[in-house]
């Protein structure tokens, strides 16, 4: 059994688990903020921002200088004790960093390239700032660990794969703990590319509602630290697959998303009615809530409850997985209420398939909780966590 030994975020609901329990239990994102400086017609725009004060890179650390690894160590700042007492526990070799992103450095890659075109001088930025493994080297290096590092990028479940990846590392035996998860930062390459498929909103994204217009793009970070030392919460189960049906649109019939849910089904031993909370993927883009509904409704009918926080958090990419389990996490460790579909600014399309979405606040009923992860590409995961009977 895998046990989730710690875990932290930081995102639009606030800078640490205390903020974020409660202003998830008030359904109120103070990070959700109108901005004029991501779109290059500097149109007013909606984003979840991380608003804290961050962690700043030591200085032998320099080479990794990004607000996206700078997100990382606020995350960790929240685990810190236990992932002390893992290195003080186990070797080097035997401790995994596996983290998820989809722009690393790249906004800093982006404020490097502006200040060139304007002849400024900037002597601060590397190459290696917007690699994608750079977020799994800098930790790894910051740490001092030594067994396996490495970042993965399936766009939207690039977190979840690493959280899944971190699993099976301690499940073969070649670690004993890994440090999994994953960050991205608001960027202005991401944003724009979004708005040229038109899957952006300029206003906050209404998942699942009838004049939906697509994402909220936002920042955060989150860490898992999991291990086999016995817990109150575990990750019960985790499915993937990649249907690879299209570049950028989910496969009509949601194939790959159904073959997730059901492996984590399966390899956590539950039927679907033993699910108590479904945190859907939920982007607000027509497909997307069409396809995810559908599925639900196949796999579970309409008797679990669900829904998407994405109208809290905005949708932060590489770090999705990470943060939607993290708050499933803390949903069933401090028992909050269940998060509802906000349709106060918009009326709920009736015309996609039931599927058990929550009109309003409820208790959980069942200690285990399924979060999904639909990706660019048909890379789709999915994740069960829940306490140990």
């Amino acid at each position: 059994m895998i046990f989730i030994s710690a875990y932290g975020m930081v995102n639009a609901l606030g800078n640490n688990l205390d903020d974020i329990a409660h202003n998830l239990s008030m359904a109120h994102a103070p990070g959700m903020t109108v901005s004029t400086q991501w779109l290059t017609d500097k149109s007013p725009l909606v984003v979840g921002t991380v608003t804290g004060e961050l962690p700043t890179i030591p200085p032998q650390l320099v080479a990794h200088q990004s607000r996206n690894n700078r997100l990382l160590l606020a995350a960790l700042a929240q685990i810190k004790p236990q992932v002390t007492d893992i290195l003080a526990t186990y070797p080097s070799s035997r401790i995994a960093v596996i983290l998820g992103t989809s722009t690393s450095g790249l906004d800093e890659g982006d404020r490097y390239l502006n200040d060139c075109h304007q002849h400024k001088d900037n002597q601060h930025w590397h190459y290696a700032q917007q690699e994608l493994g750079d977020p799994a080297r800098f930790l790894s290096q910051y740490l001092g660990t030594q067994g396996p590092a490495y970042t993965i990028s399936t766009a939207c479940s690039s977190s979840g794969r690493a959280i899944i990846s971190g699993a099976r590392l301690i499940n073969a035996g070649l670690v004993d703990a890994a440090i999994v998860g994953g960050a991205d930062s608001l960027s202005r390459m991401p944003i724009n590319g979004f708005d040229s498929l038109a899957s952006l909103s300029k206003q906050r994204c209404q998942p699942f509602a009838e004049s939906r217009q697509g994402i909220t793009i936002g920042e955060g970070a989150g860490l898992m630290l999991l291990t086999r030392q016995p817990g109150n919460i575990a990750l019960l189960g985790f499915g993937e697959s990649t249907d690879a049906y299209h570049i950028s649109a989910p496969h009509p019939e949601g194939k790959g998303a159904g073959v997730a849910i059901n492996q984590a089904l399966t390899a956590a031993k539950l039927d679907p009615q033993d699910i108590g909370y479904i945190n859907l993927h939920g982007t607000a883009t027509p497909l997307n809530d069409e396809v995810e509904s559908s599925v639900i409704q196949h796999i579970f009918g309409e008797t679990v409850p669900c829904s998407s926080t994405k109208h809290l958090t905005g949708h932060t990419l590489g770090s999705a997985s990470i943060i939607e389990a993290n708050l499933c996490a803390l949903i069933l460790e401090r028992n909050l209420p269940l998060p509802y579909q906000d349709f106060t600014d918009c009326p709920q399309d009736k015309t996609l398939t039931p599927c058990g979405l929550l009109l309003n606040s409820q208790p959980l009923n069942q200690p285990r909780l399924l979060s999904t992860s639909f990706a660019f590409g048909g890379n789709n995961t999915c994740l069960i966590i829940g306490t140990v009977s």
